[in-house]
């Protein structure tokens, strides 16, 4: 049991209650009622064994302990059965705690969590949409859109396993807490350990050196068979005690390594706690204003986009216009420069003129032999008409 000044009290009653701060020390194998708490996991590892002695207890733990000590029977076999059985099964309890903690934590939701956070904001933004003149207007609306609604689609199911994460900081941040706990609850038994032990070696000691050698003296003595049996029961009642010492030295270790054990569990949790916590402060809301920013710059990008697609439209129009201008201008211009009737028009009349006049000329002349000639083969056919009609009449 512990004092208000922090010091064991040891104690061989059988019904002793623990105080609130320091461990109590009992011949009976009740363990004192330990908080129901999960325990961290048990992590094999190598502790150098180290020289026990009371330099590490305070002068009034030292005087509980020479106390308690004087106390212990070594001939009471079930006091010698029972002596630190109570420490023993605390131990025991919480290493089983600590087992069935390990069992039912599962850090391995956290880790999933924290890969589909990762995919979730590498997925959005993947597409990228094909650039062009055509349909520029149309599609600007749309992919803004689009981008909204995917947006919004990884919005939601990042805001999910941002819940998610949340919940499990309450319960990695609840779990660092117990750990404290359980720490402090390892050195009060790793203490108690302690002390039960000094105080066992110590009344060892003072059995070996002062009874057992009477003993042995008296036997030498009087060559009594009862003596030298009395003798030899102390020393196996010795040997048996020493045995229940050293076994909770072992208990002892298994505290010793409990400690380290809980601080590294614990510190895997602090150190999930802040990958959590550096995902709900940072990552997402970074997320989010990187976010706002595309947007703002998807719509200054596509009224960029719009706007060239304007002046190259103008240029093209005004390039046109001067073309056409230019083209335009000269037709007029050669137009009004034009005759009403083309010198080559005239030349051509006059040459279909003189070609006229001169066939016909020709077709007279021609008609003019054709006459002659005609007339001259009238006068002959006339000719034989008259021969031939004279013949007849003569």
């Amino acid at each position: 049991m512990m004092t208000d000044n922090n010091m064991p009290e040891l104690t061989l009653a059988s019904d002793t209650a623990a105080a609130a701060e320091i461990p109590a020390l009992t011949l009976t194998p009740e363990a004192p009622a330990t908080p129901a708490t999960p325990a961290a996991p048990e992590v094999k590892k190598e502790v150098e064994p180290v020289v026990l002695d009371d330099s590490m207890l305070t002068e009034q733990e030292r005087a509980a302990v020479n106390e308690f000590s004087r106390k212990i029977d070594v001939r009471d076999t079930n006091q010698v059965l029972q002596y630190g059985a109570a420490a023993q099964k605390s131990v025991a309890s919480f290493s089983e705690s600590a087992l069935a903690n390990v069992r039912n934590k599962d850090m391995g939701e956290i880790g999933e969590d924290l890969s589909r956070l990762v995919v979730e904001l590498k997925g959005f933004g993947a597409q990228e949409e094909k650039k062009g003149l055509a349909g520029l207007f149309k599609k600007t609306g749309n992919r803004i859109e689009a981008m909204k609604a995917q947006y919004s689609k990884v919005e939601s199911n990042v805001d999910k396993i941002a819940q998610n994460l949340e919940n499990h900081q309450i319960t990695l941040l609840k779990d660092v807490a117990m750990f404290d706990q359980m720490y402090e609850l390892n050195l009060k038994y790793y203490k108690e350990l302690t002390m039960y032990i000094l105080a066992g070696k110590k009344r060892l000691a003072d059995v070996r050196g002062d009874e057992l050698e009477k003993l042995r003296k008296k036997a030498e003595q009087s060559g009594l068979a009862e003596d030298a049996q009395a003798y030899n029961d102390l020393v196996s009642m010795c040997d048996r005690f020493e045995k229940k010492i050293h076994d909770l030295e072992l208990t002892r270790m298994v505290s010793i390594q409990m400690g380290p054990q809980t601080r590294l569990l614990q510190n895997n949790d602090t150190l999930m706690i802040e990958k959590i916590q550096s995902s709900l402060v940072n990552t997402i809301p970074l997320w989010k204003s990187q976010m706002v920013l595309a947007l703002g710059m998807e719509h200054s990008r596509q009224a960029t986009a719009a706007q060239n697609a304007v002046t190259e439209m103008t240029n093209e129009l005004l390039k046109k216009n001067a073309d056409t201008l230019k083209m335009g201008t000269i037709a007029t211009a050669k137009e009004a420069e034009r005759s009403v009737v083309d010198i080559e028009t005239l030349q051509h009349t006059n040459e279909q003129l003189i070609s006229t006049l001169d066939e016909v000329a020709r077709i007279q002349k021609e008609g003019a032999v054709k006459r002659r000639e005609a007339e001259a083969e009238l006068g002959r056919i006339e000719g034989e008409l008259k021969q031939k009609l004279m013949e007849l009449r003569g």
